[in-house]
């Protein structure tokens, strides 16, 4: 159910790009509640000169930055969830990363359980047919 796009500051680095999924991963289980199974994440790295925040590249400001984006099913979570949610990766990511500028952001977007799906199916019909599976069992 959820994918995750991740954008991490700095070269291409596959040891800590898996170090960072498997972060990730953990945290999405963890406190999100979200199957491991069906947990995508897709990294990518975007040179320092290349990241600017308030116009100045993170190159010149000796910084480090992520932005996190989680695509879950709508209303699966309670405020309470995707609050610790971002806090948790915030910290996570800080440590992991190492000189990570305060701007750096984590959105949680929830998608309609008939527009979002895999497998070929929507979220909504997999609720459905589960139910119907628990009731004739």
């Amino acid at each position: 159910m959820p994918v995750i796009n991740l954008k991490i500051s700095g070269q291409e680095d596959a040891a800590l790009a898996q170090q960072l999924v498997t972060e990730i991963g953990r945290l999405t289980k963890d406190v999100l509640h979200k199957k491991p199974e069906v947990t995508v994440v897709l990294v990518s790295f975007v040179p320092d000169n290349l990241w600017f925040v308030d116009a100045v590249s993170l190159a010149d400001q000796k910084a480090k930055s992520f932005h996190l984006v989680i695509r879950i099913s709508d209303s699966t979570n309670l405020k309470v969830d995707k609050s610790n949610y971002i806090q948790a990766v915030h910290e996570s990511l800080s440590a992991i990363l190492g000189g990570v500028h305060p701007i750096s952001y984590t959105a949680i977007q929830e998608m309609k359980a008939d527009a979002y799906g895999y497998d070929g199916a929507t979220i909504e019909y997999k609720l459905i047919t589960n139910q119907q599976k628990l009731k004739t069992a």
